[in-house]
Order: structure tokens, then sequence, then C-alpha cells
């Protein structure tokens, strides 16, 4: 693989390495029994993607895009743990716990997203 053709793998690990470490200071700063530190993660995440999405644009820069959304958003936010994160409070019989985080997750993201928009369109 040439220099060129790696540009992007490149740029998805060093985004990757720098999302992954901003969510591990996220989790390391909010440590409760309620998952808020996924939720954190999730709601800037969503929020900051979409304004950076629709103010800047995703057709130009394919590096930029790779390192910024694959890389960086990528490991920043995190459906896999949102999961386990219900999944555990279900088995703990915390299911007003449990439902409070998939409203959180599912819609309150969703809306962080629309409001990235509104605010990169004004």
């Amino acid at each position: 693989m040439d220099a060129g053709a790696a540009a992007p793998f490149i740029a998805v690990a060093i985004g990757g390495a720098l999302g992954a470490l901003a969510r591990f200071c996220v989790y390391r700063a909010v440590e409760t029994g309620f998952p808020w530190a996924t939720f954190i993660v999730n709601i800037v995440g969503c929020c900051l993607a979409s304004f950076l999405m629709f103010k800047y644009g995703l057709g130009s820069g394919e590096i930029a895009k790779a390192m910024i959304f694959t890389g960086f958003f990528g490991a920043f936010t995190t459906m896999s743990t949102f999961s386990i994160d219900t999944v555990n409070l279900l088995a703990d019989g915390s299911y007003g716990q449990a439902g409070t985080n998939i409203i959180l997750n599912s819609v309150v993201c969703v809306l962080g997203a629309v409001g990235g928009r509104f605010l990169a369109l004004l």
C-alpha cells in the first residue's frame, strides 16, 4: 500500500486514539451509579458531529472526514456501552433507570443532532 492509500487508515487511527482518550477522560470524571458518562459522550458527540457535518460539510477533505467522523466520533460515542449499561440496569431490576437510559441515549441524542444541525445552519 502506498502512502496515499494508507493516509485514510492513519487518519482514522489518530482520530480513534484521540476519541478514545477523550471518552476515557469523561468516564474518569463522571463516576456514578447511573451511566451518565455514556450519555454525556453520546449527546456531546451527536451534537458536535452534526454541527461539524452541517457547518463544514462532508464532501471536502476525505482525510479530515476519516479522522474526525469515523475515527474521533466513532471512538468517542458508543452504542455498545449504552446497550451493555442498559442490559446491566435491567439485570439489576432497575427498570426505571433502564428506561431513562434508553430515552436519554436515543431520543435526546437524536434531538441533540437536530440541535447541532440547527446551530450549524444559523
